[in-house]
């Protein structure tokens, strides 16, 4: 059933890690995860490795399983991406510490030098780019 959930096609369930593709190996890892119906779901980087199509579809995923399940999710992320698109808290580390948590609109209203820059970076942009993107899409 969780196999099923996380979008692995049934066939996928008897064969070997180095036989799934890497999309396959993250959904297998979550379906894994899963099993034992938990409140709380930990990822570690769950875009990487993947494309930005696989990584979108993860985060959708993510996402729709958190929704679904009642789970509360906490992951550790680079990808700006992920964090536009499933994040309600954000903990910043920098400097081997937290320098600040928040929604997203709350850090970005912290006049911080590195918070600034990751967010409001070249990178930053494009994820704000595309999170709006997507919301007008959901809308229309």
């Amino acid at each position: 059933y969780k196999v099923v959930m996380t979008g692995l096609p049934p066939e996928a369930a008897p064969k070997y890690p180095a036989e799934l593709s890497g999309g396959m190996k993250k959904r297998a890892g979550l379906a894994r995860a899963l099993a034992l119906d938990p409140e709380l779901l930990f990822l570690d980087e769950p875009t990487a490795g993947l494309d930005p199509i696989g990584a979108a579809a993860f985060d959708e995923l993510t996402a729709s399983l958190q929704k679904t399940l009642g789970l509360t999710v906490f992951l550790i992320t680079h990808d700006l991406d992920t964090l536009y698109a499933i994040c309600d808290r954000v903990a910043v580390l920098a400097d081997k510490k937290v320098i600040a948590v928040g929604t997203i609109p709350e850090l970005l209203a912290l006049d911080h030098p590195w918070i600034q820059e990751y967010f409001n970076g070249p990178r930053g942009r494009a994820a704000v780019a595309g999170s709006k993107a997507n919301r007008a899409e959901d809308r229309g």
